[in-house]
């Protein structure tokens, strides 16, 4: 039994490791970095790489779903550490860095392939609960303004910040952030 469980605990630290070098490959050169390169920088073989993962679109899909996980569990640190108006406006900004790094996202999660199917609930599922508490919380502190909904937000944000920004969206999502006060 004890062997049986350190080999889990060994696969899961492989998985780990595979998903944290594809993350940060990813945001560094898109999508399409070799799978050869994403086993290298996770220290594992290949057929590690390919076991958890067999195709491209299973290894997209669970960076994709971890950092959706990561982002919207933000909020609790985000709330318990800012001000209402704080925690929002970081929120926001982390949302606008999760869109930045995603090079080559777009189009690999509209190819039709059947693992991206889950992700747009489970990116609703988990994002707008997040951002609603946040907006619910500053609301309450009378520091927005009334009728936000997070779905105004997350479709807003999402307009203002591309993958290929130049910085133009980071100094409009500045402007979003300062428009949100309350008068």
């Amino acid at each position: 039994m004890a062997q049986a469980n350190r080999l889990r605990i060994d696969a899961r630290r492989s998985e780990e490791a595979v998903i944290d070098a594809a993350r940060a490959l990813f945001a560094a050169e898109g999508v399409d970095v070799p799978n050869r390169s994403i086993a290298n920088a996770a220290g594992v073989g290949i057929g590690t790489l390919y076991r958890r993962f067999p195709t491209r679109a299973d290894l997209i899909a669970a960076v994709f779903r971890q950092e959706i996980d990561a982002c919207a569990a933000a909020t609790e640190d985000l709330a318990a550490t800012h001000s209402p108006f704080e925690a929002l406006a970081e929120w926001l900004r982390r949302f606008a860095a999760f869109i930045a790094t995603k090079r080559g996202f777009s189009a690999a999660l509209h190819s039709g392939d059947p693992a991206y199917a889950g992700l747009p609930r489970h990116f609703e599922d988990r994002f707008y609960p997040a951002l609603d508490g946040l907006l619910k919380t500053a609301r309450e502190a009378g520091v927005i303004r009334d009728g936000l909904t997070a779905d105004d937000l997350v479709k807003t944000v999402a307009r203002l910040v591309s993958p290929q920004d130049t910085g133009l969206g980071e100094r409009m999502l500045e402007v979003l952030i300062d428009g949100l006060r309350a008068d």
